[in-house]
């Protein structure tokens, strides 16, 4: 499978994320430039079509190995915030706590995100 071409350049996602780890208040536009960078990671790390994650309104992608989805709600969604999507990505909070306290909806049979993320570690 083919990844999907990115439209985030790596070094302008990855100064999004540090500016992030800096200051979670900072302004939309860097927010929204390191969550749409890190949909594209885990769709690179995780091709595929069955799952679809939603982190509005800021994007949203589909990744996992599976039934393709064409139409409609997807079979398996995993839909949060920004601010938790973003923790969820750099290891500041975990899949399980995410659920537990519900910040994160997931639903279907491969909304598990938990084997995937973090997608990088907590900053040094």
């Amino acid at each position: 499978m083919t990844p999907m071409p990115r439209r985030i350049r790596p070094a302008d996602g990855d100064a999004a994320l540090t500016s992030w780890r800096a200051d979670a208040d900072a302004p939309r536009a860097v927010r929204a430039t390191a969550v749409r960078y890190s949909l594209e990671e885990l769709a690179d790390r995780a091709p595929g079509h069955s799952v679809e994650v939603r982190v509005p309104p800021f994007g949203a992608t589909q990744c996992i190995e599976g039934p393709r989805h064409r139409r409609g709600t997807p079979p398996a969604v995993v839909e949060t915030d920004a601010q938790t999507w973003l923790r969820l990505v750099v290891g500041d909070l975990t899949w399980g706590e995410a659920l537990t306290t519900g910040q994160v909806r997931a639903s279907g049979e491969r909304a598990a995100l938990d084997g995937l993320l973090p997608l990088w570690g907590p900053a040094a």
